[in-house]
């Protein structure tokens, strides 16, 4: 298993009417802690890219359990519990500065080949990087 937290501090723009982070935000939240945790990996998207696959969701879960407020600052812990092959799950924990859980998620994407626009296999070097956390 690996995890990996990455802290975000809520801006104006991710608030709605009633001052607190808008539903649809946790999603580019999940996104950017899955972003972090690909490149502290040493593989960013933009590597993924030049080996010619892309990522796109094919599921995704969020379950809301407390608001978040502008200028909250949020822990955003991504964590990947199995080795990939055609699908990669990701699972997500939102917390605000105290320590409470917020959200819950999970994402799974796909890996496409973008040449033939073909579902594919995990690249085996995103496998090999995987392997040492299970």
């Amino acid at each position: 298993m690996i995890s990996s937290d990455v802290k975000y501090r809520v801006i104006y723009r991710d608030t709605d009417k009633m001052g607190v982070v808008y539903h649809a935000n946790y999603i580019v939240f999940y996104e950017i802690a899955r972003n972090e945790m690909f490149r502290n990996l040493g593989i960013p998207y933009s590597e993924l890219e030049k080996m010619g696959i892309v990522t796109p969701i094919v599921e995704i879960e969020s379950k809301y359990k407390a608001p978040a407020y502008y200028d909250d600052l949020l822990t955003i812990r991504a964590t990947i519990k199995e080795l990939p092959a055609a699908k990669i799950d990701v699972e997500y924990e939102v917390f605000n500065e105290e320590g409470r859980l917020l959200n819950v998620g999970r994402t799974r994407l796909g890996y496409v080949n973008m040449e033939r626009m073909r579902p594919c296999r995990a690249p085996q070097e995103l496998i090999e990087r995987l392997s040492q956390y299970f």
